[in-house]
């Protein structure tokens, strides 16, 4: 979390305004929700990313609050439903999100921005 951006990611929350403009909607409030402040202080979440480079439209929104220490795929693209055509929007059910979710779960604790 950048320094000084703790109270304004909270407000964005709090009022849903997080990712207002963004073709991605409600994807930055669940994101949120769901993400795990580690021991460390670093702050991981999954996010369902349908951009051919990951983050490609987020990253502008996310940026404001976070410095992205690393953004990475879910699995092999090759094996992307989504990627391939086989089946849009797939990502929004994919068992490798449930899976990472579920891991990730696990860890820290619930993160809650401190303002």
């Amino acid at each position: 979390m950048k320094d000084g951006q703790a109270g304004a990611l909270g407000r964005a929350i709090d009022d849903g305004t997080l990712g207002e403009g963004s073709i991605a909607g409600g994807e930055y409030l669940r994101n949120m929700d769901e993400a795990r402040q580690l021991d460390d202080g670093r702050v991981q979440w999954v996010e369902v990313c349908y951009c051919s480079t990951p983050l490609q439209e987020e990253r502008e929104y996310w940026e404001e609050y976070f410095d992205l220490v690393k953004v990475q795929d879910a699995h092999a693209r090759t094996r992307c439903r989504d990627l391939s055509g086989a089946e849009p929007w797939a990502c929004g059910d994919c068992d490798c999100t449930a899976r990472l979710e579920a891991r990730l779960s696990t860890k820290g604790k619930p993160f809650t921005p401190q303002f």
